[in-house]
């Protein structure tokens, strides 16, 4: 038995091939990487940088290399935003020991940065940048889920334990009712009631909001809907000073929906452009465009106003229930958006600068 193994194992006179490391062809591979690679020696020089970080860095390559940071932070070619971000990096990394860093830049995208030093590198510090919005949207979209959920069962939870007295109150104030005419205060029954009545419709409305009712669909065109819209609005924005203009393709399409819960949502979304153009001054002249484009069986609807914009800490709120900026808003308004529209097998989403305006963009499958 021991013979046949030695008659079949390798002898040292066999020739095996031997694996050589070729230098250039990793080097082209980390060239090549979507993440964002540089490396910097033990005297603090960048000795590499790849396609992906000078792009990220948006700065040419033969400018960066030999570099130290020191240098690299003075560069005039820099923006200010990526030298505050590389700063604080650099301050975590040294006086914190932190190996992982998020941050978001200038456009919004997310960024993971990873620092590996130690023994085994000698000295050198290796940085690589990846995106990871795609990951990050996942998140916040389950996140969202997660919340809306809850919502719904507080709210139902609320509305049933307001509703009961509600009833009651009702019931005995007609009870009342006859009384108090004799004595000439049916007035006072009437606004009870009505307020009994009102009471119940914001139950109703906040109960509807957490959780949409499942869709009542039909078919109808997208330029019909939107022309609704418009023509419930127009007179409204042009008291604010607001210019509305709708531009649809010439392509009848056709959309599967419920149609008063889709016209709420798009309802939703002008009245807050009117609100954000009115915030910007009374002179200012306003102007909300909506227009549709088709995209893989998809039809996107985009509501783009010129009003003041929102900063990056209110965007990443913005469909939060009850997260508002307006002093009378209930911040479920843009909550019951998204969720109708997920309902529909649709998405939306928002793209907004600081003084820049904003564009929600709606998207719905279309139908044949």
């Amino acid at each position: 038995m021991i013979r046949e193994f030695q008659d079949i194992a390798p002898q040292p006179t066999d020739v095996i091939p031997q694996v050589h490391l070729d230098n250039n062809k990793y080097e082209n591979v980390l060239e090549h990487m979507d993440s964002g690679i540089m490396l910097f020696d033990n005297h603090g020089v960048l000795t590499f940088i790849n396609v992906q970080m000078a792009k990220l860095l948006e700065l040419p390559r033969d400018l960066l290399s030999g570099c130290t940071l020191m240098q690299m932070l003075r560069l005039p070619q820099m923006s200010r935003f990526k030298k505050k971000k590389i700063l604080r990096i650099y301050r975590e990394t040294i006086f914190h020991r932190k190996r992982y860093h998020e941050l978001t830049d200038e456009y919004g995208r997310h960024w993971l940065v990873t620092v590996t030093y130690g023994d085994q590198m000698d000295g050198d510090f290796l940085f690589s940048v990846k995106d990871v919005s795609d990951y990050k949207q996942i998140e916040q979209t389950a996140y969202q889920n997660d919340k809306l959920a809850m919502l719904g069962r507080i709210s139902a939870s609320i509305a049933h334990e307001i509703r009961n007295p509600l009833t009651a109150i009702r019931g005995f104030i007609q009870l009342l009712r006859p009384h108090l005419l004799q004595l000439g205060k049916d007035e006072y029954a009437r606004i009870i009631l009505t307020e009994i009545d009102r009471a119940n419709d914001i139950i109703y409305e906040f109960l509807n909001s957490s959780k949409p009712s499942a869709p009542q669909k039909t078919v109808m065109t997208v330029e019909s809907l939107l022309k609704e819209v418009v023509l419930l609005t127009e007179s409204e924005g042009l008291m604010k000073g607001c210019e509305i203009l709708l531009e649809v393709d010439d392509t009848p399409l056709n959309v599967s929906i419920d149609v008063k819960q889709i016209k709420q949502v798009i309802l939703n979304m002008v009245k807050n452009a009117m609100d954000a153009i009115e915030e910007v001054g009374e002179e200012y002249t306003g102007l909300i465009r909506i227009t549709t484009a088709t995209e893989n069986n998809f039809v996107q609807i985009t509501i783009a106003d010129n009003g003041r914009g929102m900063d990056h800490n209110t965007l990443v709120r913005l469909f939060d229930p009850f997260f508002t900026t307006k002093e009378s808003g209930t911040g479920l308004g843009l909550s019951v958006s998204y969720r109708i529209i997920k309902n529909h097998g649709g998405t939306i989403s928002v793209d907004s600068k600081k003084g820049e305006g904003t564009s929600f963009m709606i998207k719905l499958p279309l139908v044949n």
